[in-house]
């Protein structure tokens, strides 16, 4: 009895990880050995940048917030604790977002927050 071969299937998944290595450079993207490496490190690389992102992006709302905060003569901390004080529940997406495209709005929540605090107001907030 002759030997079988399941060819279907060996092209269909040998077609399938040349496919996502579609633009990396030379051979990877061409030869199966090297193109199977380059892919299934640009999953692990996908994986573990889909929760990196998460954490940069909100590293970057704490910058944004901080900058704005300070001009008003606040520290983030103790802006972060006056929000709970005054009963604003925004999250840090939000406040950032209002500090780039917003500040006088933002300035204003910074003027609720200073006196919940018990602090005078800032310059600029109405």
């Amino acid at each position: 009895m002759p030997r079988a071969i399941n060819n279907v299937a060996s092209r269909r998944r040998r077609k399938r990880i040349l496919k996502l290595a579609k633009g990396a450079y030379g051979g990877r993207s061409r030869l199966f050995q090297n193109a199977k490496e380059t892919v299934r490190r640009a999953l692990r690389y996908a994986y573990r940048d889909r929760r990196q992102r998460k954490r940069h992006m909100r590293a970057l709302w704490i910058v944004r917030i901080n900058a704005m905060v300070r001009e008003a003569g606040l520290s983030y901390s103790r802006f972060i604790n006056g929000l709970g004080h005054a009963g604003i529940e925004m999250d840090r997406r939000v406040l950032a977002d209002m500090a780039v495209n917003d500040p006088q709005g933002f300035l204003a929540i910074v003027a609720q927050v200073k006196s919940a605090l018990g602090e005078p107001a800032p310059r600029g907030a109405s």
